[in-house]
């Protein structure tokens, strides 16, 4: 697995993670063992990486219980303070001692950590209202619980189970575009799409995937949300990336960690948006 690392002191690793990689085991798959560092061990997720790379975080974190066929199971996290879903890239954070871990977590509990993700998503998303209360950003404040449908999905609004958790997501659309090569039918709004940045303030399940579908502009290609729309702009996986990460240092200075947009983005925005 060859994961690039953005940024790095005695304190915090910030990778630049692949879009097609799970951050932690599911406690279904077999879990690498720090002191195999051979040719032969087989990296499944960026929880082996850290091990395997970084052994002696083997104990930092805090691990999370699953049940998996009526047993109990712990699993490590190494250092992970929070998580990308699988089909996103761009900057994770790790913390290489407890101390660390501790400090971002607080920050992250507290919504002090700023982020910023880039997408495509499907239709033309209308300018936001002008407000200096949002700073001419669109503004989706929907409550977030699980759905009733599907028990690996969530649902902003109605239609979710309790407990709903508080969700703000923020937004401006950078640009619009028509895919012209695809557009053969004179139904052109299933050919229309938007770039939008969006700005998470806090930091639930799937967030911004719900957010955007709750205001009827799914991400494109999203396997969970985009419901009979089809996979779209050569994208063959989730068109979200994460593309900074802005936190206070343990020394108290702010640092601000990005991520280059990776080639599946830079292909849509040369073919459509040049």
């Amino acid at each position: 697995m060859n994961i690039k690392i953005l940024f790095e002191d005695k304190n915090i690793l910030a990778i630049d993670k692949p879009a097609g990689i799970v951050v932690h085991p599911d406690g279904k798959s077999k879990i690498i063992h720090p002191e195999k560092k051979t040719k032969e061990v087989k990296i499944n997720t960026i929880s082996d990486w850290v091990l395997l790379n970084y052994p002696s975080l083997k104990n930092v974190g805090e691990p999370i219980e699953l049940k998996i066929n009526n047993e109990e199971l712990k699993i490590k996290r190494p250092g992970i303070v929070h998580r990308l879903d699988k089909e996103t890239s761009g900057v994770l954070l790790i913390a290489k001692n407890q101390k660390t871990f501790l400090f971002l977590k607080e920050q992250f509990q507290n919504h002090k950590i700023k982020k910023v993700y880039r997408a495509f998503v499907y239709g033309f998303v209308s300018d936001p209202k002008a407000s200096l209360a949002t700073n001419k950003r669109g503004v989706i404040n929907v409550p977030i619980g699980r759905s009733q449908k599907d028990i690996r999905a969530y649902t902003a609004g109605r239609g979710a189970r309790e407990p709903l958790r508080e969700s703000i997501t923020e937004y401006i659309v950078l640009d619009r575009f028509m895919d012209e090569k695809n557009c053969k039918d004179n139904n052109k709004t299933e050919h229309q799409y938007s770039y939008i940045e969006a700005y998470p303030k806090t930091g639930r399940t799937h967030q911004i995937r719900v957010h955007m579908r709750y205001i009827n502009h799914p991400v494109v290609s999203d396997p969970l949300y985009r419901g009979e729309k089809e996979l779209a702009l050569g994208m063959k996986r989730l068109a979200l990336h994460s593309l900074s990460i802005t936190f206070m240092l343990p020394d108290g200075k702010i640092k601000t960690v990005e991520s280059p947009l990776p080639f599946d983005f830079k292909k849509v925005i040369k073919t459509y948006l040049a």
